[in-house]
Formats: structure tokens, C-alpha cells, sequence
């Protein structure tokens, strides 16, 4: 399993740091204020592509996806400002539990409707501000942070020589002002980040601190949290690109500085999802939602199909006909496997399976080549040399890399109502005793239940119309 590294620029091997040989991957996950959109579960995608991509070698995965349920972010990190959080509270007429919990629970709806396996740990940030704090002392004491005049603790960016490594940002680059950058008094640097903040009059949500009642920084909620759960040392960190600078950036900073030493080996970056050549986001005003799908009548799952035509890496472009003919083309592949259950594959796999399996294989490993996997699949559901119920196997089994519930027309159809299992029945008799009036009066009944009929040499075999 090989993925391209943001860090180094490099396409590198998957290689677990720890003796265990368990695979350690952080996901960036939702700010909870506010609905996930199809542009942030591309992101989340990803991560679950790669999970899945590595226990599909064999591997074993630990995958923490963190939760942010802090309302601030980059724009609205002064003390002056109304943080998020606030905003939803006034809006919607909820605490903020009753806020996070929402949306939590709308995330994994969504992340479940596309086939998003869930994470081992849902770390959630307000459960962690002591280790939030701790991280911040530890910093302190190391010379990386100091405390401003207002009782805001900065990381110092001049204190770490590698700032800037991986979004090629220098610090004599970065200029006051910046929209990434806080500017905010007590700074001995404009490109310094705040690792606490001061508690203004707009903050809903503080805490206690060493140094005053505030917030912790955003930056610092992943560093501390993705350390607890996977230790000083971890695999593969992912998340948009559009995260690479500053949050990835001050993370490094952080995590590095804190402990000695590097701490993330492979860190991967999704594409943005655009939609009319604009980014999906928020500010925008162009948000789709996974129930803007359901809406149009379209299974999520074909988003999750869609996206595999693109390269994680690069932008891709979302459109209703794309999304449609992802939806089709699903249906048509559920529909094939469905007319392929039943039939047994061979005792021996063919020559033409193995190979195709092979190249499947070597697309998911290199880098998560999708399109690459799906020219593989589509060879292989058109194949004269591999027989129906290898086709099945086949493509089974590389549906626990794909996600997208292939076997489930198969499964329906196995899984009749007593009503239509009775009507079959009564066909089936029918046939078998010559009197072909009354089959194919069972056929025409079966027809308005809404089931295509099939005739074989095991009797009759239907399946819903899609």
C-alpha cells in the first residue's frame, strides 16, 4: 500500500512505526456546528478508503476520527468575536450539547448512508482540554510558547526551524493580514498562532486554565487528541487539502515540538469537490447534503461510486447528470451480480480471475488508483472467460474496498417477502405439472409486485426492478 506524502512529495510506503504492525491512522473530522456536505465527505472518504484499502492487505488499522465540538475556527479566533458555536445556539434554540449532539449524530448518518466505516474512537475536543492544556505547558516549558499579556498562549514559529515544511510556506512569506493568519495584540510574531485564547465577551464555551478562563486554539485539539489515542509516533494523517495550511502546518509544529521528534509519517490530502467550477462550501452557498440525494432519488452510495472517478488528489466536479448516471451505472452493477447469484465459481480460481484480481489489487495499493480499479471491475463484469459465479466472488470480495453494497440486489432477492416466495412457489408448481395458463398468469402477478422474472434450470428467479 503505497500514498502520496504532502510532507515529502513523494509517493511512500505504507509502514507501521509500531512493533504491533498495527496500522495507526487520524482522520480530521467535522466541526459539529453545522451539517457535513458532499465537499467535506470527500474528505472523510478518503480516509475511509485508505482503512479499508489497508485491511483489504490484510492489515490491521486503528483509525481515530476526532470530532470538533469547540465552535471557533481561523476567521473568528479574537477574543471579540462570537464563535460558531454561539451562533448556532441563537439560530436553533439549543445548549450547545444539544448542538453537537445533532450534528454528530447527522455526520455518522451521512458518513453511513455513503459507506463510511465507522472509526475506532470518536475523540470529542470538549472531552479533552486537559490535554489540551498539558500539550500547551509542555510547549511552554520547551521554549516553542510563550504567554501574551492577555493570558492567550502563542507558539512561537521562529522557536521550530521546520515551520513551513509541509505547505512550503516561509515564515518571511507570510505576511500580517494573511486570511489565515490571527492578527491580534500580545503577538511577538503575525504569523504566531494561538494555542489558548483569552475568553472574550462572544464566547459561549471556556474553560479554566493556568493562565485565565478561555478556549484552546484549534490547532492544538488535533495535536493533543491524535497523540492520547495513537502515541508520540503514528502512521498516516488525512484530511482536504485546503487543511494543509494552517491547521496540518501548525500541527506538525506543535506534535514536533512538543515531543523531539516527527510524529506523523505519511500525511494525505483529498482534492476539493467543486460544483459549476466552484468549491463546495459553506461561504459559497452551494452546499449539497447527502439528503439532497435521497431528494432526487439518487442512493448515496453512487456519490461514493462517482468520486472513485476522480484521483483522491485531484479537484473533482459535481453535476445532478453525473450523479444520476453514478446511480444508474450502480444499479446496473447490482443487477449483474444479482443474475450471477447462485451460480457456484469453479473449485480452482481461472487464470483470467487471478489476473484480474491481481490488477485490481495493484491499482488500490498504488496510491488509490480508483479509476484505475474500476476499468479492472468493468473488464471483469464484461469477461467471456471468467465464469458467472467467479464474477461473483470477484467482485465481492473487492467490495470491501469499494463499499458500495454490490450483493445487495442478491440479497433482496434471496430475501423475498412470503407473498412473493408464495407466488413463485405456485409458478414454479405450475411449470413443473405442464399447465403453462397458470404460470404465466403467476408471471403477470409477479410483474405487478414490481419483480422482473427469470426463467432457469433451477426454477423461476426474480429480482426488484430497480
Amino acid at each position: 500500500m503505497r500514498l502520496f506524502n504532502s510532507l515529502t512529495s513523494r509517493v511512500e510506503e505504507v509502514v507501521p512505526t509500531h512493533p504491533d504492525g498495527v496500522v495507526r491512522i487520524y482522520g480530521c473530522g467535522p466541526t459539529v456546528y453545522r451539517q457535513a456536505h458532499l465537499g467535506n465527505l470527500r474528505t472523510f472518504l478518503l480516509t475511509d478508503l485508505v482503512r479499508r484499502a489497508l485491511e483489504f492487505e490484510g492489515r490491521t488499522v486503528l483509525l481515530i476520527t476526532n470530532i470538533t465540538d469547540v465552535g471557533h475556527m481561523t476567521d473568528d479566533s479574537s477574543g471579540q468575536a462570537v464563535d460558531r458555536m454561539q451562533i448556532a445556539v441563537e439560530d436553533e434554540g439549543l445548549a450547545p450539547p444539544e448542538i453537537a449532539e445533532k450534528y454528530t449524530k447527522a455526520y455518522l448518518e451521512d458518513s453511513a448512508a455513503i459507506g463510511i466505516l465507522a472509526s475506532h474512537v470518536y475523540p470529542r475536543a470538549t472531552d479533552h482540554v486537559p490535554e489540551m492544556i498539558e500539550l500547551t505547558e509542555t510547549l511552554i516549558s520547551r521554549g516553542h510558547a510563550y504567554i501574551a499579556d492577555e493570558g492567550s498562549v502563542y507558539f512561537d514559529v521562529r522557536s521550530f526551524p521546520g515551520y513551513g515544511k509541509l505547505s512550503g510556506n516561509s515564515i518571511d512569506e507570510l505576511q500580517p493580514g494573511h486570511r489565515e493568519l490571527e492578527v491580534a495584540q500580545g503577538k511577538r510574531h503575525h504569523a504566531d498562532f494561538s494555542l489558548w485564547k483569552s475568553a472574550g465577551a462572544g464566547r459561549l464555551m471556556r474553560w479554566d486554565s493556568p493562565w485565565g478562563e478561555g478556549f484552546p486554539g484549534w490547532h492544538v485539539e488535533c495535536s493533543a487528541m491524535s497523540m492520547k489515542y495513537l502515541g508520540e509516533r503514528f502512521d498516516v494523517h488525512t484530511g482536504g487539502n485546503d487543511l494543509k495550511f494552517p491547521h496540518h502546518e501548525d500541527e506538525i509544529a506543535q506534535s514536533e515540538g512538543a515531543t523531539g521528534h516527527r510524529v506523523v509519517s505519511i500525511w494525505a490530502h483529498g482534492g476539493h469537490l467543486r460544483l459549476s467550477g466552484q468549491k463546495i462550501s459553506k461561504s459559497t452557498g452551494n452546499v449539497v447534503l447527502v439528503s439532497d440525494l435521497v431528494e432526487q432519488g439518487i442512493d448515496p452510495l453512487a456519490y461514493r461510486y462517482l468520486t472513485f472517478q476522480t484521483r483522491y488528489r485531484s479537484e473533482m466536479d459535481l453535476s445532478l447528470d453525473a450523479l444520476e448516471a453514478a446511480d444508474r451505472g450502480l444499479r446496473r452493477l447490482r443487477q449483474r451480480m444479482a443474475g450471477w447469484a447462485g451460480t457456484p465459481p469453479p473449485a480452482e480460481r481461472s487464470d483470467a480471475a487471478s489476473g484480474l484480481d491481481r490488477r485490481f489489487r495493484e491499482a488500490v495499493a498504488d496510491d488509490l488508483d480508483m479509476p484505475r480499479a474500476l476499468v479492472v471491475l468493468n473488464e471483469a463484469v464484461s469477461s467471456a472467460e471468467v465464469p458467472d459465479g467467479e464474477k461473483y466472488a470477484l467482485l465481492a470480495s473487492w467490495d470491501s474496498v469499494l463499499g458500495l453494497d454490490l450483493e445487495r440486489s442478491a440479497r433482496e432477492d434471496v430475501e423475498l417477502p412470503p407473498d412473493v416466495q408464495d407466488v413463485v412457489r405456485r409458478r414454479d408448481d405450475a411449470r413443473a405439472a405442464g399447465d403453462y395458463a397458470t404460470s404465466d398468469s403467476m408471471r403477470e402477478r409477479l410483474t405487478g409486485m414490481g419483480y422482473e422474472v427469470m426463467d432457469t434450470a433451477g426454477g423461476t428467479r426474480v429480482r426488484r426492478r430497480a
